[in-house]
């Protein structure tokens, strides 16, 4: 029946109950909890993060965000602070075992962070919720694809990926192009991250340069992003940065972001010129990590699909 909801009543009770033990870990910390809008005029400029558009009195184009990211960021010009909060955000495509258009997130910023830091306090949060004394694997983007393909993700071809990926048997949708980005995320999903125990916590870090979106770029040789990301059992939980602090740079990766858009035939959304004047004011020195808890609460759960502990999930609203 449609109108009942999707998740049991074990599954509402773990949620509440992860929701209070996330409110006592931030508490602890003295990080302060907050709320930003969820209706904003101005939304992500990736065109791997589609937007959900919306209208206010009728002609004012809209939409639900994607993320709180901008709005905490000028949270932290205005000198809140170390900050949280827990809420929902949108994409709009994507659903599927693990995707729902709406989902929750935690997102949060620490002041004096690098991506480094704020690995392992996103890793003690999960741990804290999950009540579990799992495994940690550490290891650089460049370490995890040498050891599970032998290549060398900062410096080889797409057609080295190609044949990793004709070499493991994994077929290759028909619509893929030529960008070495898209073949990195197919091996990285397909190749890489099943040779990982899925009962540990695994930490990727130090991106490539040309997957920064709103990271530092660090000037290594190769250069690198001062981004990891989090996963179990081959699962994405987290995604974080060590936080572009220069407004001109980030003014050039919105408007390479729109470019893009329209080369893919997408009409670009609006930069946001807000967060681009309070980073003219000065953003601090952070760090910030988003942490899907709806992909946590399948962990608490033992749930296989997303749609098991969300109470109305997209096919009964």
């Amino acid at each position: 029946m449609r109108w009942r909801s999707a998740a049991g009543q074990d599954a509402l009770v773990v949620r509440a109950r992860l929701l209070a033990a996330a409110r006592s870990f931030f508490a602890s910390r003295d990080i302060l909890e907050v709320q930003t809008p969820v209706l904003i005029s101005s939304t992500c400029t990736d065109p791997n993060i589609p937007s959900v558009a919306a209208r206010y009195r009728h002609d004012d184009a809209m939409y639900l965000r994607t993320s709180p990211e901008h709005a905490m960021k000028r949270l932290l010009c205005s000198g809140s602070g170390d900050i949280w909060q827990i809420g929902p955000v949108f994409r709009n495509g994507e659903l599927g075992r693990y995707h729902n258009p709406e989902f929750t997130m935690i997102e949060w910023y620490r002041h004096g962070f690098d991506h480094h830091d704020m690995a392992d306090e996103t890793v003690a949060l999960i741990l804290h919720l999950l009540q579990s004394q799992a495994q940690i694997t550490r290891m650089s983007y460049a370490e995890i694809f040498l050891s599970a393909t032998g290549l060398d993700p900062h410096r080889c071809a797409v057609q080295d990926l190609q044949d990793v990926l004709l070499r493991f048997d994994i077929n290759t949708p028909a619509s893929m192009g030529n960008r070495k980005d898209d073949w990195l995320d197919l091996t990285l999903s397909t190749v890489v991250l099943p040779t990982i125990d899925p009962n540990t916590i695994l930490i990727i870090y130090d991106y490539p340069e040309s997957q920064s979106a709103l990271a530092r770029i660090r000037h290594d040789s190769p250069p690198v992003a001062e981004r990891f990301e989090v996963f179990s059992g081959g699962v994405e939980l987290a995604n974080g940065f060590h936080e572009l602090a220069d407004a001109e740079e980030q003014r050039q990766r919105f408007l390479s972001e729109q470019d893009r858009c329209r080369k893919l035939g997408i009409d670009p959304p609006p930069r946001d010129h807000l967060l681009l004047q309070a980073m003219e004011h000065g953003l601090p020195d952070c760090a910030g990590v988003a942490l899907g808890f709806d992909r946590l609460l399948m962990l608490a759960t033992g749930s296989q699909k997303l749609a098991d502990v969300i109470a109305f999930p997209f096919d009964r609203v």
